[in-house]
């Protein structure tokens, strides 16, 4: 899903590999999300678990509440870097780090009933000194939208979130507020399913609260996502119970806005045409894997729909490290650049250095003017500085 025509950016200007954000499309989905949360009443956060390139920082904080971390260091980068309020969830914290977080958050939210008992003294320690603090629980309304296991918070079995049946009414003394998650890259329907299922479930409790936190997992900027009914929803349950509902998108923020530029190192054949490149699924699009997903090569079509078909190849030692296979209407040539589209988010954050691969580049690019900023390569430091 792209929103910018990247077959014009220059390749050649460029390191290899290398993100590339259009900053003109991100803020596209800015304006959207700015003029959701007007029409709603609702706050929107940006959730720095997906997207995270606080360079833009100032143009995010330009149009929405501020940003949601999952833990100490996502909530320093919100802090350090962007404006308006700072949520923090975890599955658990540490001592240690939450000491940390209550000097600099806004909202925590905590994960079971337990880690509130354990750490409410020091939390109203903390609020005394801060009273803007505010505590809230993360529920489980048990109820599944996702397709995918791994990335269903609602699995049976979950560690995320509290049952109704583990949730303890005596313990919300001094929580003002829910949140859950169920969706991953939804639209208004699975949204609309869930919240009967938090209402059936935790409905005698949400008038008692502040705020609700609606979670990530929603595409609101994708083009056809029901705009209108999700605003009237949200007026709808804010009406109810008289609460304050926050959206935490991250994949809102940065779909259709960014790529991932690759060179061709080598050409092959063992059953079929294979081309290695220098970038890697495992080490830089691990979701490829872990989902799994297909990612869209720019001018590549499926196998076999055009001329010249191969497979696309990371460079580590893993043998599983395909990207995929991918027809081409002309042969591949060492040295060629290719673009995986879509590659803001859930990207970046999630690099590694397995094999001492090289962590890509990152540039900004302005696809209105083609002002191009490589604003930060990646060298032997950062993988020597990983370990020790």
């Amino acid at each position: 899903m792209q929103f910018t025509d990247f077959e014009k950016l220059n390749l050649e200007q460029l390191p290899s590999p290398c993100f590339v954000v259009d900053e003109i499309a991100v803020e596209r989905n800015l304006k959207i999300l700015a003029q959701l949360a007007e029409d709603s009443g609702a706050k929107v956060l940006s959730a720095l678990k997906a997207f995270s390139m606080w360079r833009l920082a100032p143009l995010v904080s330009n149009y929405l509440s501020g940003i949601c971390a999952s833990g100490l260091h996502e909530a320093r980068l919100g802090r350090e870097h962007y404006a308006g309020e700072v949520h923090v969830f975890s599955a658990a914290y540490s001592e240690d780090d939450l000491k940390e977080i209550l000097k600099i958050a806004d909202h925590i939210v905590f994960n079971s009933c337990a880690q509130w008992r354990r750490f409410r003294p020091l939390a109203l320690a903390a609020r005394r000194r801060r009273p803007e603090l505010k505590f809230g629980l993360r529920i489980n309304p048990e109820h599944s939208e996702g397709d995918v296991s791994i990335y269903d918070p609602c699995a049976p079995g979950s560690r995320l979130g509290i049952p109704l049946s583990q949730l303890d009414a005596n313990e919300l003394e001094h929580i003002s507020g829910f949140h859950f998650h169920t969706l991953c890259e939804e639209d208004f329907p699975p949204l609309q399913r869930t919240l009967r299922a938090v209402e059936e479930k935790f409905g005698h409790l949400l008038g008692s609260l502040q705020w609700v936190n609606f979670g990530g997992g929603h595409h609101l900027t994708r083009p056809d996502y029901q705009m209108d009914e999700l605003i009237a929803c949200i007026r709808a349950f804010s009406n109810r119970y008289g609460v304050q509902v926050y959206l935490e998108p991250g994949e809102a923020i940065a779909i259709g806005t960014g790529v991932l530029v690759t060179e061709v190192l080598d050409l092959s054949w063992n059953q079929l045409d294979q081309a290695i490149v220098d970038t890697s699924a495992t080490c830089h699009m691990p979701d490829l894997l872990e989902m799994p997903y297909r990612a869209d090569v720019l001018g590549a079509s499926e196998p076999g729909q055009l001329e010249y078909t191969y497979r696309l190849g990371g460079l580590t030692c893993l043998a599983g490290d395909i990207l995929g296979d991918y027809s081409f209407a002309k042969p591949l040539q060492v040295g060629q650049r290719l673009m995986f589209g879509d590659m803001s988010h859930y990207t970046m954050v999630k690099t590694s250095t397995f094999n001492g691969t090289k962590l890509p580049a990152i540039a900004l690019w302005n696809s209105a003017t083609d002002e191009l900023e490589i604003v930060r390569e990646f060298g032997y430091e950062a993988f020597k500085q990983r370990l020790s």
